[in-house]
């Protein structure tokens, strides 16, 4: 075979094997069987191993990439990648409306409305046809670059094709943006499999699939279910595209899927029908959905409106009245917030609300508390907010149990938390820590995420810690990873090498060990080694943060009192958006299962080691699959005793039968 022959066989196979895809995954329509096309594939693969020089970045054997090493690299968008303002009545279009009226007067207003999809926004890029990029929203100027893990996903062409007419978009660059989604019968068979497997089911497919795209290997990426469904393009010569209407008739010539129940409506009469079917159909849909999309469909009279803040004037999000369910309040337990604040929180039994597993809500503060009159025990109705945010709606007093007891909130507080003094401001709504101001509060947060035990960023100490808290570069523990050269050169502590050594130390804590994460949150009760304990219980983050009160306790050595603190804490409004920081930022919290020559061996040290810290030997300890444990237990299998011992422990060692050894034997096993 010449080297012209296998050249044609591969573009002649590539060129097929993109055609089926886009059969298979937007047309909905395969022309050939699964094994036909298996087949080609390997054939393919076979020759760009043979030929390497004949791969090009639109062959379908490219989708998935080597693992990603340092994290995401940051991206700009072309253009403003905006979030919408939300609207939930007639009256709120109305009025929107009426300000458009006002600033453009006399000009008539034709609409576009879609639905709106509940999932991770993204830009593809392609230049001359060919994907180069692919962004995520990040803070609107710039996102994450997640370009390796987009190519895994099945529908997005890495070659855009076209009907005729439309050939210009496949010169220069034309950028397409959409959700990245799991549509919802791929997410029910995934958490088949995952039973199957005996994994945890995944709790939505929103958070799913967002936390998928910002995995580092593609290869674990590829096995998720997403799909990517448009609604914009946009190219450089703006004239090229001058309706949204127009937009969706490219998307589709280009072999992109987007949603088919866009449409252009008239006047407000006709926008107000198309929200009335969708609230009764949304449901049939094949995604989730959290409302509408509607937008002035001429995009020059879009732009002449302009943007306020992050939120473009020309369009608006309208919300759906949120689904409702019933549930009976378990606890209130009361969370403190990063400013001092009290909030208290209602823990129920998990229910099924808009798509979502919740099982616990914000009271918000002692007023709410009084005008709901809820009490533990109480049957309540539960709603979220634009479908997304769990409230407690009501009280079914009808079907309150015989002596539950009014909530008296300075008694609740004294009861959870005896160690410390609160006050109510006057013309506050909520209590907050006596003495002790938000900043006070930051300061010990952000010294604990960045101690040891914790993220271990060394460069990170007190002095440091209070300088960037007073400057107001630090706002919450996710702030710091916003941190730059140039602003710590601002602050007298800082040089140029300290200044990039500080930054350099924090971004290399992008990827930290979930145990040492949870820790570092500084969840009350939360000590490090009950840390490992829900590492190990739950692998990630979310999961956790889903965990309901009998999950938690079922946990070895977890009881009531740590269970409702880990609820609370994430039941906190401040907590969520915090977590939402994280993850915008790239920071990736990991499980890695460990297992070697210690794997059910469990130890506790008495008295101080000479060679290493007992963090560092904690560490060691788990690395190699074993359990590192704070006190004697009837299954502890080692006491190390170093300089000083602890009589109790050795007492209890002796009582237990657990095998007593000096810092020598420790470091032999390990």
């Amino acid at each position: 075979m010449t080297l012209v022959q296998p050249k044609q066989r591969v573009e002649e196979l590539r060129d097929l094997l993109n055609r089926y895809s886009y059969e298979y995954y937007v047309d909905d329509s395969p022309s050939v069987e699964d094994a036909v096309y298996d087949g080609l594939f390997g054939e393919l693969k076979r020759l760009e191993q043979q030929y390497p020089e004949l791969i090009t970045p639109d062959s379908p054997t490219q989708r998935v990439g080597n693992e990603l090493k340092g994290g995401f690299k940051k991206a700009k968008h072309s253009t403003r990648m905006l979030s919408l303002n939300d609207v939930f009545s007639r009256d709120d279009v109305e009025a929107w409306v009426r300000r458009m009226d006002k600033l453009l007067p006399g000009v008539k207003h034709e609409f576009f409305a879609d639905v709106k999809m509940d999932g991770l926004a993204c830009a593809l890029v392609y230049e001359d046809g060919v994907l180069v990029r692919a962004i995520t929203r990040g803070d609107s100027y710039v996102g994450e670059d997640v370009t390796a893990n987009v190519k895994t996903i099945k529908n997005v062409p890495l070659r855009l094709r076209c009907r005729s007419g439309f050939e210009q978009f496949l010169k220069g660059v034309t950028e397409i943006r959409g959700e990245i989604v799991i549509l919802k019968d791929d997410f029910t068979d995934l958490n088949r499999r995952q039973v199957e497997r005996g994994e945890l089911e995944f709790k939505n497919p929103r958070n799913l699939a967002a936390g998928t795209i910002r995995q580092l290997n593609p290869k674990l990426v590829s096995d998720r279910p997403l799909t990517f469904i448009a609604y914009d393009v946009l190219r450089n010569n703006k004239s090229e595209i001058a309706t949204v209407g127009y937009a969706y008739d490219v998307i589709s010539a280009l072999g992109v899927r987007r949603n088919q129940e866009g449409r252009v409506l008239s006047d407000l009469t006709s926008v107000m029908n198309f929200v009335d079917y969708w609230d009764k159909k949304r449901h049939d849909l094949d995604f989730n959905t959290d409302g509408l999309v509607i937008k002035l469909n001429d995009r020059g009279q879009y732009d002449r409106l302009g943007v306020v803040g992050k939120q473009p004037r020309g369009a608006v999000a309208y919300k759906y009245t949120a689904e409702q369910a019933t549930t009976i309040i378990k606890d209130i337990v009361i969370s403190i917030g990063r400013t001092g604040a009290a909030t208290p929180v209602a823990v129920f039994d998990p229910v099924l609300v808009a798509g979502t597993t919740v099982q616990h809500a914000s009271l918000h503060n002692a007023d709410e508390i009084a005008r709901l009159d809820v009490r533990r025990g109480d049957t309540v109705v539960i709603f979220k907010a634009g479908d997304i945010i769990p409230q407690v709606e009501s009280v079914v007093k009808e079907l309150r149990p015989k002596g539950a007891k009014k909530i008296d909130f300075e008694v609740e507080l004294a009861r959870q938390y005896p160690e410390l003094e609160f006050e109510r401001p006057a013309g506050e709504a909520v209590y907050r820590v006596k003495g002790v101001t938000g900043p006070i509060l930051l300061k010990r947060a952000l010294q604990h995420y960045a101690s040891k035990g914790a993220l271990d960023i060394d460069t990170l100490g007190e002095k440091n810690v209070m300088a960037l808290v007073d400057a107001g570069y630090v706002k919450d523990l996710a702030d710091i990873y916003i941190l730059t050269v140039e602003q710590l050169l601002e602050l007298e502590r800082f040089a140029e090498v300290s200044a990039r050594k500080l930054v350099d130390a924090i971004q290399a804590t992008k990827s930290p060990s979930l145990e040492r994460f949870i820790f570092g949150l500084g969840i009350r009760h939360v000590g490090a080694q009950t840390a490992v304990d829900l590492a190990k219980s739950f692998e990630s983050v979310s999961n956790l943060q889903q965990a309901t009160l009998d999950q938690l306790t079922a946990v070895e050595g977890i009881g009531t009192v740590v269970a409702e603190s880990i609820v609370a804490w994430f039941a906190n409004e401040d907590n969520e958006r915090l977590l939402r920081k994280f993850s915008e930022l790239g920071v990736e919290p990991r499980y890695k299962k460990a297992s070697g020559k210690l794997t059910g061996k469990s130890f506790v040290i008495t008295g101080t080691l000479k060679s290493m810290s007992r963090d560092q030997v904690a560490d060691k300890i788990r690395a190699l699959g074993g359990t590192f444990q704070t006190a004697v237990a009837k299954d502890t299998t080692y006491l190390v005793a170093g300089g000083k011992v602890g009589a109790s422990k050795l007492t209890k060692a002796k009582e237990y039968g657990t095998k007593i050894i000096d810092e020598q034997d420790l470091a032999e096993l390990l």
